[in-house]
């Protein structure tokens, strides 16, 4: 099994070295890292939650998983330190839909409960949490466990500009292909160990790793602007500019809205002036931080 081991890797090296051939190995779960006094490493999660449907407000979790890992001050990735991994019984029955893009089914979490104070005790020492689509992620998280309402966050999907760096998209699946592995697992904490290495691999163009520029955008403030009243027959031009929309369901403004640098705000306020109100406008602003970015309160 060795010396096959050993061709196939010799394989692999030959095949990388060629132009016409790319490789993907699957992933390998890394080895636990445990921190020593003064090793300098900071603490951070990564989490992945599976639920019965897209709304944040009344659907429920049936599946949690995170990663705790440690990383050093410059974002080099020390190792994962601990895993959580639990199913949650919902009041309904899974939907089928569900089903079939988890593979969760209502057999498999029937009396199952996540232990809200093994949550709490778990996160309890992390300055980050990373989840790759945070905005959907950390709603259903803090609705569960309010740990998460005192952390700051961070998302992986729209926080790094894949695509400037090579990759075909922000999707899960591209990006380990792009780092150059693959992986057939299907559970939330599976995902969760992808994501780790994608955050580990060396961006070129930034000649640093995807975790050190996720971090750099996720300490920088945002300003959300809202479009408030413009014009209905202007919402296409609203629309290419970036903006959502929010339909003031959950408390926000019923307006069109865009978050942006703090440092583009100049720009965005004389683009509504000029080309959405045609007048004099102070837009409402909003400031983010990753500790309310993401969150149900933003």
């Amino acid at each position: 099994m060795l010396e096959n081991d050993l061709t196939l890797a010799a394989m692999a090296e030959a095949l990388a070295g060629s132009a016409d051939y790319r490789v993907l190995r699957r992933l390998v779960r890394r080895e636990t890292f445990l921190p020593s006094v003064g090793h300098g490493t900071k603490t951070g999660i990564l989490l992945d939650v599976e639920t019965t449907g897209l709304d944040t407000q009344k659907d429920e979790v049936i599946e949690v998983g995170m990663v705790k890992f440690e990383y050093f001050p410059d974002g080099r990735i020390a190792g994962p330190r601990d895993v959580f991994s639990s199913f949650n019984e919902p009041s309904v029955f899974i939907p089928l839909e569900v089903t079939a893009l988890t593979g969760i089914t209502n057999e498999m979490v029937a009396g199952r409960r996540i232990d809200d104070a093994a949550v709490e005790a778990f996160v309890e020492d992390a300055v980050v949490v990373i989840a790759h689509n945070a905005g959907f992620d950390r709603k259903f998280a803090e609705r569960y466990w309010p740990v998460f309402q005192r952390k700051a966050w961070a998302c992986s999907a729209t926080e790094v500009e894949w695509r400037k760096h090579g990759f075909e998209g922000s999707r899960l699946g591209y990006l380990l292909n792009g780092a150059g592995f693959f992986h057939q697992a299907h559970r939330a904490v599976d995902d969760c160990h992808a994501l780790l290495e994608i955050l580990a691999f060396e961006l070129p163009a930034a000649s640093t790793s995807a975790l050190a520029v996720l971090l750099d955008r996720a300490r920088k403030k945002t300003v959300r602007v809202w479009a408030e009243q413009s014009p209905f027959d202007l919402k296409d031009s609203l629309k290419r500019r970036g903006y959502r929309w929010s339909d003031g369901s959950d408390g926000r403004p019923k307006s069109w809205y865009i978050d942006i640098d703090e440092d583009e705000l100049d720009d965005e306020v004389a683009f509504l002036k000029t080309e959405i109100y045609l007048r004099d406008v102070e837009p409402r602003l909003q400031t983010l931080t990753a500790f309310d970015r993401f969150s149900t309160r933003a």
